[in-house]
């Protein structure tokens, strides 16, 4: 926490020179409700969080930034910058849909608990009840190939289980943004859940014939745990992902905006992604991610509006409850938001984070490189996207930016440190 003072003390002083910048405020809209009079956010922090957005797209670094942050239950600032599409002059509005990435995650997460308490999914049930050929998964005793260009692999010693899938704890890798360079991870490259062309069952039944980095239950790594997660609740449904979602989180909660990437020509709507050029300029993006639409994963794909993921965090907040409708019991949010394992995204160098059930959970607050709160949740997706809650500080932010990471571009720190700075006030 401590080493984001002195980058924090250099932002706010460019907060102060933005203010003569002409900036795309908006009105907070209403969403949820507080039991009385909700808190601002510091006046510091709020012009040190636009400044930031509004010198980073007068800079070049980004395109644009939407921002909304919640305070005792309800909208308090809400925020734009910079444009959808520069090529066009479309400015970032708080409507604009973007893809979310791995914000997913989290609301497939809710989605399978919704599940586990209408009593269509146990927790602690085998994945091979739903998917046979689970019931064969080995495990690497190497991460390197043998003499003979295999594997040296053992049976598990026990199953992989539903909860395994959501403490992102199932041995299953294959993340094409964070992994490693041993060759099962190229094999789960080349033939994991996001390898190659195939439905959601397709996709899952190959990857699992391929062998576990760990023992189920024993390590958190960033894979395919969510898409095999969602192969496994349309199954225990009969149903499709995306009506699964629809029906126990986007309708409920009036998420109208969010979706699975529609087709093309429904795509007019969303915020162009960039990244950099050799020289540091921005450039709209070439995919390096394949936006297959033969599938929809429960890892990502996703897109929404900063207002309809507010929501989203908002019901979190609130213990699984929104204008009156419920979708999670209060103890099952409990289960969610603690940490079931430590150790999260150590290989990137983080500090302090362990992960409850589908999100990352804040352990060690000193440790952490963010300003943050034992026991916020939160978690980031590839494009840019953020959202937080601090339980402690009552607290939900939302950030939106669209930018892939390549080869030349700057860490992409704004979107965290935009919710560090609105922590750093409270």
């Amino acid at each position: 926490m401590r080493r984001l003072l002195a980058p924090l003390t250099a932002i706010f002083a460019l907060a102060l020179l933005a203010l003569a910048v002409v900036v795309a405020r908006q009105a907070p809209p209403a969403i949820g409700g507080s039991e009385g009079e909700a808190k601002p956010l510091a006046w510091w922090s709020r012009k040190a969080i636009q400044g930031m957005f509004d010198y980073r797209v007068w800079s070049g670094a980004r395109s644009g930034y939407i921002a909304m942050f919640a305070r005792d239950g309800e909208v308090v600032f809400a925020t734009s910058a910079g444009y959808a599409d520069v090529e066009r002059g479309i400015p970032m509005t708080l409507d604009t849909r973007v893809r979310i990435a791995s914000l997913t995650k989290p609301i497939t997460a809710v989605a399978a608990m919704t599940l586990v308490e209408d009593g269509l999914l146990g927790l602690d049930d085998p994945v091979s009840k739903y998917i046979p050929i689970a019931a064969d998964l080995r495990v690497a005793t190497r991460h390197e190939r043998n003499a003979d260009g295999g594997f040296d692999t053992v049976p598990l010693s026990s199953p992989l289980r539903v909860r395994h899938l959501l403490m992102f704890a199932s041995g299953i890798g294959g993340s094409r943004s964070i992994g490693d360079d041993s060759d099962l991870e190229a094999l789960w490259q080349e033939r994991g859940v996001t390898a190659r062309s195939g439905s959601l069952q397709e996709r899952v039944e190959r990857a699992l014939t391929l062998p576990l980095f760990e023992e189920p239950g024993t390590v958190w790594r960033y894979g395919g745990s969510a898409d095999v997660l969602a192969r496994v609740m349309e199954v225990a449904t009969g149903r499709p992902l995306p009506e699964i979602l629809q029906d126990r989180v986007f309708q409920p909660l009036g998420m109208v905006h969010t979706e699975h990437l529609p087709p093309p020509e429904r795509q007019g709507d969303l915020a162009r992604v960039y990244t950099q050029a050799e020289n540091g300029d921005l450039v709209p993006m070439q995919m390096r991610i394949a936006e297959q639409q033969d599938w929809q994963s429960g890892g990502g794909g996703l897109v929404s509006t900063v207002g309809d993921y507010m929501r989203f965090g908002l019901m979190l907040r609130n213990r699984g409850v929104l204008d009156g409708v419920r979708i999670l019991e209060p103890e099952t949010v409990a289960e969610m938001t603690r940490p079931h394992l430590e150790g999260v995204l150590v290989d990137q160098g983080l500090k302090g984070l362990g992960w409850g059930l589908g999100m990352s959970v804040v352990v060690d607050s000193d440790g952490s490189i963010a300003i943050d709160r034992d026991g916020d949740f939160w978690w980031a997706g590839y494009f840019g996207t953020y959202w937080a809650v601090s339980p402690e500080a009552d607290l939900v932010g939302v950030v939106f930016s669209q930018n892939e990471p390549g080869p030349y571009s700057d860490t992409p720190f704004a979107p965290g440190a935009a919710v560090s700075l609105a922590l750093a006030g409270l």
